[in-house]
Order: structure tokens, then C-alpha cells, then sequence
């Protein structure tokens, strides 16, 4: 949650300083938007047993299709590359392999027992080990307190894409999508086409 916080906070710092208005957001077109909410979710409900590996899985699949609906709007394709890198890894090992250093390193060490014990509340990630494929892609970059958190490259890349589209929306002009709508217009008319008119 404090990297979530602090990702936010940080990425309307950098959208203010670069011009952008909080009020231009209101303009942002997000396609499917309760897929990614539902995909979220999945991610946050626990029960009991290796339901929540599945749920995680199925969660990859709906965020994937969000950001691939949603591909032309700056930042979601860093989006889809990042969940593509953790649904990658989480697929090929039963769960986010998370590193031992990592987790030393972010000032998490009492979690490693639970890890190596397979606690029902780590179902969903578990402790790196020889077996693990494509280990660079899990846990293992260390964020040390406050943070206090381990985190993979495909997070990088998936909070760095949601920063993109935030700041590239703060930026954009208000009437940039009139001054759009008006050139395909015109362009539609140069070739001899009625425009089609809504409302």
C-alpha cells in the first residue's frame, strides 16, 4: 500500500511540475474499466486453500485484456508488459518466487518462515529456490523501510505505466480531442464522404 501511496503521490508531483492539471483526468477514456476492477479484486480475496493462486491467474487474464483494449492510450502498453512479466513468472512456478535477499533487504525477514512453511496466507507467493524459472522476473528487488517491500521488474513496469497515463492525461489539453474529431472530419470530407454526425 505505501508504494501504491507513494507511486501516486509521486506521479501527480511530476504531472503538476510538468503543467498538467488534476482536472484534465475528468477527460481520460478508459475502455472496460470494470474488467481491471474486477481483476483487482480477485487479486485482494483470500480463501482458503489454492483458490487464491487461481483467483490471481484468472486476475492476470482480465488485467491483460484491460490494457490490451486500452493499448493506444499512453502507458498501457508499459502496463501490459508489466503483468505480462508477473503472469508469466507466477504461471511458470505455482506462485510469485519471492527472493530471500529481497526480503532480508526490505526489512521483512520474520515473513520468511511463513513462506518456507507455506503459511495459507503466502499461498500465492513462495520462497525462491534452485527450481524456480525465470527467477529474474519474481521478487527479488528489495525496497527497504518505509517501503519495506519486495517487488519484481514486471511492477516497475506496470506502476510506471500507470504513472505514464496519469501524467500524460493531466497534460493533455482539454480540446484535444474536439481539435481530433474535427480533423477526421475534414479529412472524411476531402475524400468525399458525408461525416457522421451523433446527436
Amino acid at each position: 500500500m505505501k508504494l501504491i501511496l507513494g507511486t501516486l503521490a509521486f506521479t501527480l508531483l511530476v504531472g503538476f511540475l510538468s503543467g498538467g492539471r488534476l482536472s484534465n483526468l475528468s477527460h481520460l477514456r478508459i475502455r472496460w474499466a470494470p474488467l481491471a476492477l474486477v481483476g483487482f479484486a480477485m487479486q485482494l480475496i483470500n480463501p482458503p486453500g489454492n483458490w487464491p493462486l487461481f483467483m490471481l491467474l484468472g486476475s492476470f487474464v482480465l488485467l491483460s485484456i484491460f490494457a490490451i483494449v486500452n493499448i493506444r492510450t499512453p502507458g498501457f502498453a508499459l502496463i501490459l508488459v508489466g503483468v505480462a512479466m508477473n503472469f508469466a513468472v507466477i504461471g511458470l512456478n505455482s506462485g510469485m518466487p519471492v527472493s530471500r535477499q529481497a526480503l532480508v533487504a526490505s526489512g521483512q525477514a520474520d515473513t520468511v518462515g511463513d513462506l518456507v512453511n507455506d503459511a495459507d496466507s503466502y499461498v500465492k507467493h513462495h520462497l525462491a529456490d534452485g527450481d524456480d524459472r525465470v527467477l529474474f522476473l519474481g521478487d527479488v528487488i528489495a525496497l527497504a523501510p518505509p517501503i519495506a517491500q519486495a517487488v519484481s521488474i514486471g511492477d516497475f513496469y506496470t506502476y510506471g505505466g500507470v504513472a505514464v497515463v496519469i501524467v500524460a492525461a493531466m497534460r493533455r489539453r482539454p480540446d484535444a480531442d474536439a481539435e481530433a474529431a474535427v480533423d477526421g472530419m475534414v479529412v472524411t470530407a476531402r475524400r468525399g464522404e458525408v461525416p457522421s454526425v451523433s446527436g
